[in-house]
């Protein structure tokens, strides 16, 4: 069931973090999506000392996964990479068609600059999706664009054929941090008047500012925005960080190495500690473990 904007304003007190919108134009060519994010990208920040660039670039990162995770049709894994030469040079966020969500980032090198290219230096995009049926799909987009949503924007106009244009906000700070975006995509209706439709709505969106981004509930930030085209929203979807880390596949990792190797390894190191680099987790395992293993 959808709701016309124009007819159904939302309560003034509704949960609007953490919440993916998809909306369409009943009389326009177009299609859009709206992430924001604030409990998930705290979670994922959390046990981490990032510098506040590398926090940017996660965030603009977890919310334009979030955007194609929705996208795209499938059921099963998700992982968007950047890899690259420069102080970062690794980023990801992990996720699933539930939009259960995880990130990190490495870095190798001193910070001077924060834009994107300055981050990463010579790099790429590896988009990796893993569905519980069909065959594995992966796509590289080099990192050409200024920003990251121009890179996204590549990788739809490479895989899709599909003009596409994302606006990304984010707000950061030692207490709290928010990220939102707005994804906006033609319709492959091959037209004049589908290039008319994006080339309109692009206009109209590209006056949206960071804070109305940020802040607003998505009915009131979509009529203000599209107040005459009268845009239908389906039901919100839920964001979530979701590790996925556990004892029992640590364990399970643990039972491919050599038993014996392991048992001195406990008696001259002292328990071994298997730390996920995702949310800090330790799992522990002294000697009594090791022998409890499958040989």
């Amino acid at each position: 069931m959808t709701d016309s904007l124009s007819k159904n304003q939302p309560q003034q007190n509704e949960q609007q973090n953490d919440r993916l919108h998809r909306y369409v134009f009943n009389e326009l060519d177009c299609r859009g999506e709206l992430v924001q994010i604030n409990q998930s990208l705290n979670q994922v920040f959390e046990n981490h000392q990032y510098p506040q660039p590398v926090k940017q670039l996660l965030a603009e990162l977890m919310v334009a996964t979030a955007l194609l995770t929705a996208t795209l049709k499938f059921e099963g894994d998700i992982s968007v990479q950047l890899q690259g030469d420069g102080p970062v040079n690794y980023a990801v966020i992990n996720g699933n068609n539930k939009l259960e969500l995880r990130g990190l980032a490495k870095l190798q090198g001193e910070i001077v600059n924060e834009d994107l290219h300055s981050l990463l230096g010579h790099g790429h995009m590896v988009i990796t999706i893993t569905p519980v049926k069909g065959e594995r799909y992966q796509g590289i987009v080099l990192l050409e664009g200024e920003n990251l949503a121009q890179c996204f924007e590549a990788y739809f106009k490479q895989s899709e054929q599909l003009k596409t244009k994302l606006w990304i906000a984010c707000e950061l700070s030692p207490e709290n941090n928010k990220a939102a975006a707005l994804f906006l995509q033609i319709l492959p209706a091959n037209t004049t008047r589908a290039e008319e439709d994006f080339q309109h709505l692009s206009v109209l969106t590209s006056t949206v500012k960071d804070q109305e981004l940020l802040h607003l509930d998505a009915n009131t930030l979509l009529t203000r925005l599209y107040h005459q085209e009268n845009p239908t929203i389906f039901p919100s979807k839920e964001v979530k960080f979701k590790c996925g880390c556990s004892r029992e596949k640590t364990e399970a990792a643990l039972v491919g190495m050599d038993k014996q190797e392991l048992l001195e390894q406990v008696e001259s190191q002292g328990p071994i500690n298997v730390d996920c680099q995702f949310c800090q987790a330790r799992f522990s395992f002294d000697a009594a473990d090791i022998k409890k293993l499958p040989s």
